[in-house]
C-alpha cells in the first residue's frame, strides 16, 4: 500500500512483531470477550459513545463503496448506528471498480453521493485533482489526531489538506492455510521463500494441490508482486517504484518477476494451473481452501487479513481449522504491505461532515472490529473488540507498526494503471500468470502501460 511518505526504519521490526504475534496466537481459540472502545461521553442523540454527534433530523446521505458481500452488510450496520445517533437517514450506494470512474458518471449526471469510500490512494488524490472532493472538517481532523497515527493521517491528505479518513485497513502480508491439509502432509510454517516453496512440495507430495490463487481478480496478482518486490528490492526501491522513478523495466523488477516465476510457473502448485486460477474470483479462492474435508482443492490461499470475512462463510474455524503465517521473506526481511479504505466528501454538508467525524472515531469502527474480517487504522479502538485471537493480534501488530509500513503499491498509482480491471497492471500479471516465462515481455508492457497512466 504505497508510500508517499518516507517508511525507513522498522520494516524488520514490524515484520517480527507480526511474526510473533501470529506464532503465539494462530492455534488460540475465539476470544469472544466484547470489550471495545463503547464508554464515553454521551452523543447529543443520547446513545452513549466517545464522539459527540449533531442532531440530524431530516437529514439524508448516499454513502458509496465497492464493497459486497458481507463486507457491505457489516458497513451498512456501521451507517444504522450513524443514524440512531443522529436521526439522520443513510442510504448505501452499491458502486462498481474503478470507482472513480462510477463517481464520474454520477456526478456528470448531477447526483453524486454524499460520501464515497475510495479504496486507493490515488484514487483520493484523482477526486482531489477533479474538485469532487471537500475538505474534512476541524471535528473529523480532531478525531483523527486523537486516534490516528501520522502516517495513516498524511495518506488522507493531498497538497497539504486533510480529504480522506483511513476507515478500514488491511495487512496484506499474510499466509492462510488448511491446518488439516498440513497436518497430514507433516508442513510447517514456511519463515523465507525458499522454505515456502519447499512447503508447497511437500503439501504436493501429500496429494493436495499447494496454492490457490484468484487470478480473476487482477488485484489479487498486484499482492503477490509487491510483498515479493518489497522483500527482495526492500522498501526504497518499492517508493521508487510506487512513485514510478524508476522504470518497471528495472532489473529489481525482473528479480522479483523471475522469483513469482518460480511459484506461477509450476502447473502442480497452483490450483487449476494457470488457466483455472485465472477464472477463480477472490472469494472462491479463499473458500475452495477451506472446503472439501481432508482434499480441499488447495493447501494455502495467500491475501490480506479481509480473507477470514470468506472463512467465515465456510465451516471451517479460525485459529483451528484456519491458520495464517507472515508472507515469507524473499530478501533479508520479511515484507508488511498495508492497505486500506478512505471515506471522502463530495457534497458539503453538516451530516457528510458528522458522518466523517463518526468514521474517525472508535466508536464506528469497534461495531466492524467485533464483526469481523476487518482491521481499523484507528489506535483507541480496543483490540478486545476482534472477535477472535489471530484477529486480535493483527490488530495489535498494525497499530504497533505506527508509520512503519508500505502502503500497497498498485493503490498508490493513477487507477488508470494499479485500479483498472482487465487493464494496466491487473491485465499484465494476469498476462503473466498465464505466460511466467515471458519475463522481459511483461516489464515492457507494465512499463508502457504505467507511462501512459502516470502521463495521463
Amino acid at each position: 500500500m504505497r508510500t508517499h511518505m518516507s517508511r525507513r526504519a522498522a520494516q524488520a521490526a514490524t515484520a517480527a512483531v507480526i511474526a510473533g504475534a501470529l506464532t503465539l496466537t494462530a492455534c488460540g481459540g475465539d476470544n469472544k470477550k466484547d470489550k471495545g472502545s463503547d464508554n464515553g461521553t454521551e452523543s447529543s442523540s443520547g446513545s452513549s459513545g466517545t464522539v459527540t454527534l449533531p442532531k440530524l433530523n431530516g437529514a439524508s446521505l448516499e454513502v458509496a463503496a465497492v464493497w459486497t458481500g458481507p463486507e457491505q452488510a457489516n458497513f451498512k450496520k456501521v451507517l444504522a448506528e450513524f443514524e440512531k445517533r443522529t436521526g439522520a437517514k443513510v442510504t448505501f450506494v452499491p458502486a462498481q471498480d474503478p470507482i472513480i470512474n462510477f463517481l464520474g458518471s454520477k456526478i456528470a449526471g448531477g447526483a453524486p453521493p454524499d460520501v464515497a469510500m475510495l479504496p486507493q490512494v490515488g484514487a483520493v488524490k484523482q477526486a482531489v485533482e477533479k474538485k469532487w472532493a471537500k475538505p474534512a472538517g476541524p471535528d473529523a481532523q480532531a478525531q483523527l489526531a486523537k486516534n490516528y497515527s501520522q502516517g495513516w493521517q498524511d495518506l488522507g491528505k493531498v497538497g497539504g489538506k486533510q480529504y480522506g479518513v483511513y476507515f478500514k485497513a488491511a495487512n496484506k502480508s499474510l499466509v492462510w492455510y488448511n491446518a488439516k491439509v498440513f497436518e497430514n502432509a507433516g508442513a510447517k510454517e514456511p519463515k523465507t521463500w525458499k522454505d515456502f516453496l519447499s512447503t508447497a512440495q511437500t503439501i504436493y507430495d501429500s496429494g493436495v494441490t499447494p496454492v490457490s490463487v484468484g487470478g480473476a481478480d487482477g488485484w489479487t496478482l498486484t499482492d503477490w508482486f509487491e510483498n515479493i518486490y518489497l522483500s527482495q528490492a526492500g522498501p526504497e526501491k518499492y517508493d521508487q517504484l510506487a512513485q514510478h522513478k524508476i522504470k518497471w523495466t528495472d532489473p529489481s523488477v525482473k528479480d522479483a518477476l523471475t522469483t513469482l516465476a518460480q511459484l506461477w510457473g509450476d502447473k502442480n502448485y497452483i490450483a487449476g494451473g494457470p488457466d483455472g486460477a485465472l477464472q477463480t474470483e477472490f472469494p472462491a479462492s479463499v473458500t475452495q481452501t477451506f472446503t472439501g474435508g481432508d482434499q480441499p482443492k488447495a493447501g494455502m490461499v495467500f491475501e490480506g487479513d479481509f480473507v477470514g470475512v470468506n472463512i467465515a462463510e465456510t465451516k471451517a474455524k479460525i485459529g483451528t481449522d484456519a491458520k495464517v503465517f507472515p508472507f515469507p521473506a524473499v530478501g533479508s526481511k520479511a515484507p508488511v504491505v498495508s492497505g486500506g479504505d478512505a471515506a471522502v466528501l463530495l457534497k458539503e454538508s453538516k451530516a457528510g461532515q458528522a458522518l466523517l467525524t463518526f468514521l474517525a472515531s472508535p466508536d464506528a469502527a469497534t461495531i466492524w472490529a467485533k464483526l469481523g474480517g476487518y482491521l481499523s487504522p484507528n489506535k483507541n479502538v480496543a483490540a478486545s473488540a476482534y472477535p477472535n485471537a489471530v484477529q486480535q493480534s493483527m490488530a495489535k501488530a498494525l497499530i504497533a507498526a505506527g508509520d512503519d509500513f508500505r502502503f500497497d503499491m498498485s493503490d498508490q498509482a493513477p487507477q488508470a494503471f494499479g485500479g483498472t480491471p482487465g487493464k494496466g497492471e491487473w491485465k499484465d500479471l494476469q498476462d503473466f500468470l498465464k505466460n511466467p516465462k515471458d519475463v522481459a515481455g511483461t516489464q515492457a508492457k507494465l512499463e508502457a502501460d504505467a507511462t501512459a497512466a502516470y502521463k495521463g
